[in-house]
């Protein structure tokens, strides 16, 4: 079905790919199924439209913020219109329940940035817009085998956009690795970030120290057992 995913074309009566094997037809389970995957779009799309321009203004006027600002700003444009494509079909025009995700991103926003720098924080961005994509592939999988053509057709043009974007945002990875003492500076500055930050390398240390006498031990149990036979 990536085909179907690219362009919305596909070989069946409507212009989409179906699944022959698949239940055809709208079914409660994949309404629901459907319904829960919307609510989560909302969350991501919020997420997607916060999280990238954070990472820009901390980055500045460089190429990496503006492919940033480029995803937020398709983002905002998706926000506006999800409510009224989902309120026609009966979906959930919010993410509603999603206090997980909430939580999550309440998580990094207040404690995990601190303690990141600017390349971590960017990858994590990162990650959080890759995942937008593979969610809305999967709501193009599940309108075509429900019977909703529009939504499958909406899904690839979302998806003819974002894709591309979010590869040039990945493609920047290349600026931050020309420049590292930029990358691992603090992704947030202050007294709590830098205590944080602190502690962190010295639990790294910590670590490595443990690490290496293990690795000691070991040497030296061997070398024991080969002597005693």
């Amino acid at each position: 079905m990536r085909e179907t995913q690219r362009n919305g074309a596909g070989h069946g009566d409507d212009g989409l790919e179906r699944d022959e094997s698949a239940p055809r037809g709208e079914s409660q389970a994949g309404r629901a199924f459907l319904a829960s995957l919307v609510r989560e779009l909302f969350q991501t799309e919020r997420s997607a439209k916060t999280h990238p321009l954070v990472e820009a203004e901390r980055l500045g006027d460089v190429p990496p913020a503006h492919a940033m600002r480029a995803i937020s700003a398709h983002a905002t444009a998706v926000l506006a219109e999800l409510p009224s494509l989902m309120r026609v079909r009966g979906l959930p025009v919010s993410a509603g329940g999603s206090a997980v995700g909430e939580a999550f991103s309440a998580l990094r926003d207040h404690l995990a940035d601190h303690v990141l720098n600017k390349e971590k924080s960017y990858r994590g961005t990162l990650l959080g817009v890759r995942h937008g994509v593979d969610l809305v592939e999967l709501i193009q999988y599940v309108a075509t085998v429900e019977g909703d053509a529009l939504l499958a057709a909406w899904c690839a043009r979302w998806l003819s956009t974002r894709r591309p974007l979010v590869e040039a945002a990945a493609d920047e990875l290349a600026w931050l690795a020309a420049r590292p003492a930029l990358a691992t500076q603090p992704a947030e500055e202050g007294p709590l970030a830098h205590l944080l930050q602190r502690l962190l390398h010295g639990m790294e240390r910590a670590a490595e120290g443990l690490r290496r006498l293990a690795s000691r031990a070991e040497a030296r149990t061997a070398k024991g057992d080969g002597a005693a036979r």
